[in-house]
């Protein structure tokens, strides 16, 4: 069995001591690092609470077990500081960008996100990885001298392009990018790229434990993907006769230790290969350097299919997602049409920032409670989402 050595802290990684800084240069904290301090105006922004109330796959209604946006995000995080624990990386900028990659999400997941998206067409678009960095450097009004939170270009650097260069990226990530001081061209950090893959390992893992849960499919139909099969056959091999009740969690924590050893493995493969020097080594580097295998890159492909056939096109899914978008878009379109519905200060706001802007930013903040509660003030019927 392959037994990791947690490396000492790599040339590579970022170092909060070699920070690029923070917009408004602030004296340095006597108990943290920047990247701690960063990730504790994370932690405790608003942003950050209402993800509890953000829909992942199912409404928060749908049952107690399944995820949210904020459950999903703390399994990134974790995800995120093992992987650069065991390559030398910087554990807290990688959580830290963990932490907020999703704060700009929509209610009702990428539902919302499409509906707001549409709406905004005219008015350079709606991108949840944008909407975060408007979070980070603008939404959040919580200190006195500033608004947003004020956070390290490395975190911010890191939100923007956890998922590789901005080249080409939506005219809103593109504006709000370069507002923030951040280069389209080049990756970010080891830390940001350990996040994203993250990201992808915590959601395969997770959406087969809901949709398990939620019976949209069953536990052997995961033979229809070779890598889950393998995984399944293992469970079986080991426990059989195992209970339903524990044959599913087994197989989904196999999931997560083979995607998270694979990426740690092809990292110090790609790291040994590359021999960067620095932390400027990795953004110019002309490929990620925490990725998959390319098998191993192929097999989580498989699982994405799978989920996509079996749970996020499921007639179930789609009708609770298509009266989801329903509801956004109303919103979207009173308020548009009739500044007098939104409340005071997001009035005030639009008349900064533009009114299309405003509203998309009011309702990009609202959880899926609040925005159907808003629903059933402004309009005289309000789905279910069941």
């Amino acid at each position: 069995m392959t037994r990791w050595i947690v490396r000492p802290r790599a040339p590579w990684a970022a170092d909060p001591g070699m920070s690029r800084g923070r917009a408004l240069p602030e004296a340095p904290s006597p108990t943290r690092t920047d990247f701690q301090r960063d990730r504790d105006r994370v932690l405790h922004s608003s942003a950050f609470r209402r993800l509890r109330h953000k829909t992942q796959v199912f409404v928060y209604h749908e049952g107690d077990h399944y995820r949210t946006r904020l459950t999903h995000t703390l399994e990134v995080a974790q995800i995120a500081r093992s992987i650069a624990r065991a390559l030398g990386l910087d554990e807290d900028l990688a959580e830290t960008i963990a932490l907020a990659h999703d704060l700009g999400h929509a209610p009702f997941g990428h539902a919302g996100e499409r509906a707001l998206d549409a709406r905004m067409r005219e008015h350079g678009g709606f991108d949840h990885n944008a909407q975060s960095l408007r979070v980070l450097t603008r939404l959040e009004r919580r200190y006195a001298d500033f608004d947003g939170l004020n956070l390290t270009f490395e975190t911010l650097e890191g939100v923007a392009k956890h998922n590789g260069p901005l080249v080409g990226a939506s005219p809103s990530m593109t504006e709000v990018a370069e507002r923030a001081g951040v280069p389209l061209g080049g990756h970010a950090t080891a830390e940001a790229q350990a996040a994203a893959i993250a990201d992808d390992i915590a959601y395969d893992a997770h959406d087969v434990d809901d949709g398990l849960r939620a019976n949209l499919f069953a536990l052997d139909e995961l033979c229809d993907d070779p890598f889950l099969a393998d995984i399944l056959a293992e469970v079986d091999a080991r426990h059989p006769g195992l209970d339903e009740d524990r044959r599913g969690p087994e197989v989904v924590r196999r999931v997560i230790t083979r995607l998270v050893e694979n990426a740690i493995a092809e990292g110090a493969r790609r790291i040994d290969a590359a021999d960067p020097q620095s932390v400027e080594d990795v953004r110019s580097a002309g490929e990620a350097t925490i990725a998959f295998s390319s098998e191993m890159a192929e097999a989580e492909r498989g699982v994405k299919r799978l989920l996509n056939a079996r749970m996020y096109r499921h007639a179930r899914v789609d009708r609770v997602m298509d009266d989801a978008a329903g509801i956004v878009t109303d919103l979207f379109d009173r308020y548009f049409a009739d500044p007098s519905a939104l409340p005071p200060e997001w009035e005030r706001e639009g008349r900064a920032t533009g009114h299309a802007r405003a509203v998309a930013d009011f309702i990009a903040g609202m959880t899926d409670r609040y925005a159907l509660m808003e629903h059933r003030r402004l309009f005289d019927a309000t789905p279910e989402l069941r």
